[in-house]
């Protein structure tokens, strides 16, 4: 594949084992994580639609909105930083866990920090996504099944929002008010889940070893395997634990030139994946349809309806990523989301215009509107939501990726505090252009996936560095270490 260094043709070693029910269940239970993370997603953006809400915390946006008058700039209605502080707020307490999750997991473990990050609901909610979920799934899932595993956690976010926006339909139907305090007093439901779900766990195999725990890291990788011949993987495991031990900063360690490469998506990973606009729209959708038209009612209606797909095509992810592989996905879901971004570019400028005077809006623009952001959101749910969490997670060796981890969500909290706190603000003053903004953003990244992100489908994820020295942009990075070895070179057919 032109510019992508490796072919599709890469895989991994064969280790012996099964897709054992231990595997699946343990994953299934950690990806639970996930809801906390996506009821925050979807409760903060419907309740922030709810007039009773409104009126109450935000009176000067309530005020504005219902003395508008149809010949009103529509693009300005909810233009408040203050309220969008509300909903952005959670990502800065996001990103002073993230700093702290990487020593957590490192010296507590996978499943712990899962169990303390449940019990601290929305600041856990992070510490579960920065630390512990995504690479317990990495770690705990048979290298040809990972991908699918592993964004299990991603398909708990969408069930979360799509829960979330459910239960903000029904609460905005409660006439006496306190619908909002139901919504958000209902967050403690997923927290409970994943802090019950932890004492049902094992850790993984990796974070065993990295305790000095040998035996029990064996015997462990038997049962998730379902074999007894795990002597290559093991060993495997152990060298890189070994490894990882002579590491004692790695926060020192990350920066160095061999960790570079992946690095660099670390970053540049969580920081597209916000400028595709996604978290906007989960964010803001109640607002944004009520902006274009929709009642209260039937934007919370619509907000439920896109959950719904997102939903589904997070199962499509699921069934297709240790298939075609992560780069196809991204492309694929690029491609997608920047055909969907034009027809809504040229839909809402057709009707709004720079005024933001949209007259009466007909049923059919508001089925094409919703259709369109209905097809954007299934080709991000299948590609840069779930490898957003899946290739960081996979991609480093393990003496860094906890640290790794944490600097990944970092900046995805980072991206995603700016672009909420800005949004309201971005669309008053760029109108329709808001669309096209996050287009040519998807642009950038789809060039940036092709031409520098190797294939890491199947590669056994202690054997992951080989995909790097091989690519012919990297490799440059690997050429003062020593030759690659026999057993890595293996994991290349």
């Amino acid at each position: 594949m032109a510019g992508g260094g490796l072919s599709a043709g890469v895989s991994g070693k064969d280790y012996p084992g099964k897709f054992t029910s231990k595997v699946f269940w343990a994953c299934l239970i950690a990806a639970t994580g996930g809801l906390i993370f996506g009821y925050d997603l979807g409760i903060s953006g419907g309740v922030t639609s709810m007039d009773h809400f409104l009126k109450k915390f935000f009176p000067e946006v309530y005020k504005k909105e219902t003395s508008a008058k149809p010949s009103d700039d529509q693009y300005c209605k909810f233009d408040s930083q203050i309220l969008t502080l509300f909903t952005s707020s959670l990502y800065l307490a996001a990103l002073v866990s993230s700093v702290f999750a990487s020593r957590i997991t490192r010296l507590c473990g996978r499943r712990k920090t899962m169990m303390f990050g449940g019990a601290l609901f929305a600041a856990g909610a992070i510490l579960n996504g920065a630390a512990s979920v995504p690479i317990y799934l990495s770690e705990m899932a048979p290298s040809k099944h990972r991908g699918a595993m592993n964004i299990m956690f991603q398909l708990s976010i969408t069930i979360g929002i799509f829960v979330a926006n459910f239960i903000n339909y029904l609460t905005a139907k409660i006439k006496e008010g306190y619908g909002w305090r139901i919504s958000l007093g209902l967050a403690i439901v997923p927290g409970l889940i994943i802090f019950l779900g932890s004492f049902f766990l094992s850790d993984t195999p990796n974070s065993l070893l990295e305790r000095d725990q040998y035996d029990e890291a064996k015997d462990l990788l038997k049962k998730i395997r379902g074999v007894n011949n795990v002597d290559e993987e093991f060993n495997d495991l152990v060298a890189a634990s070994e490894a990882s031990k002579l590491v004692k900063s790695p926060w020192r360690d990350i920066f160095k030139r061999k960790n570079r490469p992946q690095l660099t998506f670390a970053c540049l990973i969580p920081f597209f994946q916000q400028l595709t606009g996604m978290n906007v729209f989960v964010f803001y959708a109640p607002v944004l349809f009520k902006s274009m038209g929709f009642g209260s009612n039937a934007s919370l209606m619509a907000s439920m309806i896109t959950s719904i797909v997102n939903l589904f095509a997070t199962i499509v992810s699921i069934l297709t990523v240790d298939k075609f592989g992560r780069r196809f996905l991204f492309m694929e879901g690029g491609i997608q989301m920047f055909i969907c971004q034009l027809v809504m570019t040229i839909a809402i400028a057709a009707k709004f215009g720079t005024s933001g005077n949209p007259g009466e809006l007909p049923e059919w623009y508001s089925v094409l509107v919703v259709v369109a952001m209905c097809v954007y959101i299934a080709g991000f749910a299948w590609s840069w939501g779930p490898l957003g969490w899946l290739v960081p997670s996979e991609i480093f060796p393990l003496e860094v990726r906890s640290a790794a981890q944490s600097i990944n969500v970092a900046v995805n909290m980072v991206m995603t505090f700016a672009i909420a706190q800005v949004f309201t603000a971005m669309l008053c003053h760029l109108k329709f252009g808001l669309f096209i903004f996050f287009a040519c953003c998807v642009v950038v990244m789809s060039i940036v996936v092709y031409k520098l992100l190797p294939e890491t489908k199947g590669v056994p994820i202690e054997e992951m560095t080989i995909v790097w020295k091989q690519h012919p942009h990297w490799s440059k990075f690997y050429k003062d270490e020593a030759p690659t070895t026999e057993m890595a070179k293996k994991a290349i057919v």
